[in-house]
């Protein structure tokens, strides 16, 4: 099973288990969520009403929790720790999976410094580990250690659940997109055409000279053929006869 799957399979267990109950009991639900290590979407379990009915609560933390792990990082999470439950160390390591991800939807290279700071990660090798063993070898991120340059360079990212308001940006994005695809679509299609006539007018051509080359091979023949014929002249003639009367 690949981790899309078990990704969709888990996010339904949790819906429905956050379905069937309220108030206080959602609590161990949400931290279980927030801690498995096959789970990098929330927004389902957030989109569940009885989620949202936290909001307000003396329960609340926990529906802020849930959002973080949707859409923050581990910045977002140090500045608004107040109003956060304190973490644990499953849910910190996942945290910091997820600021990976939102850091590689900005830039395609990422320098270990930005990389270090992001993450409170002390020294390069801690952070290649981390990168290597928490983030490729969990599927969630494809890349190349660039030592040299002191980067990582992101080849492929998981998505994570998108901010409120962010669809309709998609959706114009996506909508430009195919505009601009249509265009380039109509180009080429003129393009196609016009090769099209340039071949016919190229056949065309060819079959003209092709007709004046064997215009010229048959007038080149037939000079060839008369001047190779005997030419009798009228002192030619007389000597013939003259010897014929001899």
């Amino acid at each position: 099973m690949d981790i899309e799957e078990r990704q969709a399979e888990l996010i339904e267990q949790f819906v429905e288990q956050v379905s069937a109950i309220k108030g206080s009991s959602l609590i161990p639900i949400i931290m279980d969520a927030t801690s498995n290590p096959y789970l990098f979407a929330f927004s389902e379990i957030l989109a569940v009403p009885n989620i949202a009915e936290l909001a307000g609560t003396e329960h609340s933390m926990y529906l802020n929790l849930l959002s973080l792990f949707a859409h923050g990082t581990w910045s977002d999470y140090k500045h608004n720790n107040r109003s956060l439950p304190a973490l644990t160390t499953d849910q910190i390591l996942k945290l910091k999976q997820l600021t990976i991800l939102t850091l590689a939807k900005t830039s395609k290279v990422l320098p270990y410094d930005h990389l270090m700071q992001e993450l409170d990660v002390t020294n390069v090798r801690e952070l290649e580990d981390f990168l290597i063993n928490e983030c490729m070898y969990a599927g969630i991120v494809r890349g190349k250690l660039d030592q040299l340059r002191r980067c990582f360079e992101v080849q492929f990212a998981a998505g994570r659940d998108l901010r409120p308001g962010q669809l309709g940006s998609m959706i114009q994005t996506l909508t430009n997109w195919l505009g601009t695809s249509d265009n380039l679509l109509l180009t080429i299609e003129e393009k196609i055409k016009w090769a099209d006539s340039m071949s016919e007018v190229d056949k065309k051509h060819k079959k003209e000279v092709e007709e004046r080359l064997e215009e010229v091979k048959k007038t080149i023949s037939h000079k060839k053929f008369q001047t190779s014929r005997p030419m009798w002249t009228s002192e030619g003639t007389r000597r013939s006869t003259l010897n014929l009367v001899e």
